[in-house]
């Protein structure tokens, strides 16, 4: 299966008043993107580390009565801060408020912060793999025995590129894997991934591959393109949320 060209915005919930987050909102879905993410942080990741900052899931329920095109998620949930099972049905209640709109973006959890003062076991990288590992079959069989039922088989986004557990876990069970680094990684990453599908018998076709850009496509799109990617996430920055190359991106996927 080839996965359609789509463009993302990251909308990052830092440093800004909530208005201007739901006007960047507006402005993306209006400028044509695909999906609309935010990321699963208790504070900023840049700029003043106790500066203005949102909570994740509340805020894709508003979005998701806001939007009524885009797809919506996190880039990307922290499996540690929420009961799986709590997580499933967050999932699946903000999936029937946007009529089918979700993506669950997922991934084990890094910033030692927002555990710290939030209260949460930091752990170290092979626990919060280990957990998020044990959290994702949970989570799926929540919603197999949920009800109402989610509108679809709600789309799992794993990001991270550890290549002997994570990736074996995108093989295992997501739709879509993000990536991190260069197109060189991405290549190598994406072939990696491949092998862990034939281990487990997963054709890799279907797995959406997905990367991070801050250059415009002119620069980066080609290659990015060869080495298998077809999700494009620009993240974007509070307070103004400047949208112009997210703009260049949309049209150039317009275009091809």
């Amino acid at each position: 299966m080839t996965s359609p060209i789509r463009i993302a915005v990251q909308l990052q919930p830092q440093h800004a008043d909530y208005a201007q987050i739901r006007d960047a909102v507006a402005r993306a879905e209006d400028a044509g993107v695909d999906i609309i993410f935010n990321w699963d942080h208790f504070f900023p990741l840049s700029g003043d580390a106790d500066g203005k900052h949102f909570e994740c899931w509340t805020m894709l329920a508003a979005w998701a009565e806001q939007t009524s095109r885009v797809q919506i998620g996190a880039l990307v949930t922290c499996n540690g801060y929420r009961n799986p099972e709590l997580l499933a049905d967050m999932a699946r209640t903000v999936d029937h408020i946007s009529g089918g709109r979700l993506i669950l973006g997922i991934g084990a959890g890094w910033f030692e912060k927002d555990y710290n003062d939030f209260g949460y076991e930091f752990g170290t990288p092979g626990t919060r793999i280990a957990g998020l590992g044990d959290s994702l079959p949970r989570i799926k069989a929540r919603w197999a025995k949920s009800n109402p039922l989610p509108t679809r088989e709600i789309p799992v986004l794993i990001g991270g590129g550890g290549e002997r557990k994570t990736l074996r876990l995108v093989a295992e069970h997501a739709d879509i894997w993000h990536g991190f680094g260069s197109v060189g990684t991405l290549t190598r990453k994406s072939a990696i991934l491949d092998e862990h599908c034939a281990a487990v018998g997963r054709d890799p076709g279907l797995i959406e591959r997905s990367g991070a850009v801050t250059a415009p496509p002119a620069e980066v799109a080609d290659d990015l393109v060869a080495a298998g990617a077809t999700l494009f996430t620009i993240g974007v920055n509070g307070p103004d949320y400047d949208l112009s190359l997210v703009r260049a991106w949309t049209a150039w996927r317009d275009n091809r």
